[in-house]
C-alpha cells in the first residue's frame, strides 16, 4: 500500500477502502459471520477491475481519482449493450420488453464470451510465442560452448606399408658357380690360400662373403674354419700358424 499510496496517505486510503467494504457488505452481502475472515479476503486486499497495478474499485490508490481504464471499459460496455439492443430491437420489432430484454441478454452474453475467448486466444499465442524464443535462447547457450571449442584434428589416415618383395632365390647355377671355383683350382693355389689364411684370419671371412661357408669349409676345411670363427668370438689373437687337418 506504501509503495502506491505514500507513507502518508496509506492508512486514510486503507480506512477509506474499508468503509466502503464495509458499506457494499451491509447493502448487498449478508451479515459478517466471520470477522477475521472478512477483513482478510474482502474487506484489505485491493480489488483491480482492470490491468492498471493502481486500481483497486475502479479508483487509482495514488490519487484517488477514477480509474481511466475502468471508465473505457465501462463506456465501451454501455455501447455495446446499446448497439446489440438496437439489432435485437430491429429483429424482434413485434417482441415484448421482457423477450427483447432477454433476447439482448443471451445476445450479450454470446459476445462477451466470444471476446473471451478471442482474447484467451491471444494471451495464449503471446505465451507460446514466448516460452518458444526462452527455449530457443537456452538451446543457443547451450550449442554455444561446442561451436567456440576448436575443431578436433582429423585422425591421420596410416596407409599399410608395402609388402616387402618375396625373396627371390637364387638360381642353382650361382651356387655350381662358387663350387666350381674349388674344382677350378690347382693344388699350388690352394695350398697359398691356406697360408694366408694362416697368417690373416681375414682371408676366411672375405671368402665366406664371396663364395659363402660351404665354399671356406670345402678349401680352409671345417675345422680351421671353426677355429677361426672361435677365436674371433673369444678376441684372441693367434701369433702361430695353425695346424691344418686333413678334412
Amino acid at each position: 500500500m506504501e509503495c502506491f499510496a505514500g507513507r502518508v496517505d496509506a492508512p486514510q486510503v486503507l480506512a477509506d477502502r474499508l468503509a466502503r467494504r464495509l458499506d457494499e457488505q451491509m447493502r448487498l452481502g449478508a451479515p459478517i459471520t466471520n470477522p477475521v475472515g472478512w477483513l482478510v479476503s474482502r474487506a484489505l486486499s485491493q480489488r483491480q477491475q482492470c490491468g492498471d497495478k493502481l486500481c483497486d474499485d475502479r479508483m487509482l490508490l495514488d490519487s484517488g481519482r477514477d480509474c481511466p481504464r475502468c471508465e473505457d471499459r465501462q463506456a465501451s460496455s454501455r455501447a455495446q449493450r446499446h448497439a446489440v439492443a438496437a439489432a435485437v430491437e430491429d429483429a424482434m420489432p413485434y417482441a415484448s420488453p421482457e423477450e427483447r430484454r432477454t433476447a439482448t441478454e443471451s445476445q450479450l452474453h454470446e459476445a462477451v464470451t466470444t471476446q473471451a475467448w478471442a482474447r484467451e486466444h491471444r494471451w495464449e499465442q503471446e505465451r507460446a510465442r514466448k516460452a518458444a524464443a526462452a527455449k530457443a535462447r537456452t538451446e543457443a547457450a547451450a550449442t554455444r560452448p561446442a561451436l567456440d571449442e576448436p575443431a578436433a584434428p582429423q585422425a591421420t589416415v596410416v596407409l599399410p606399408a608395402p609388402r616387402p618383395a618375396p625373396a627371390v632365390p637364387e638360381p642353382e647355377a650361382d651356387v655350381v658357380d662358387q663350387e666350381l671355383v674349388l674344382e677350378e683350382l690347382s693344388r699350388e693355389q690352394v695350398v697359398d690360400w691356406r697360408n694366408r689364411a694362416a697368417t690373416d684370419h681375414q682371408v676366411v671371412f672375405d671368402h665366406i662373403d664371396l663364395y659363402g661357408e660351404v665354399s671356406a669349409r670345402r678349401l680352409f676345411t671345417s675345422t680351421f674354419v671353426d677355429q677361426v670363427t672361435r677365436l674371433s668370438r673369444l678376441g684372441h689373437l693367434s701369433l702361430g700358424y695353425i695346424t691344418w687337418e686333413r678334412s
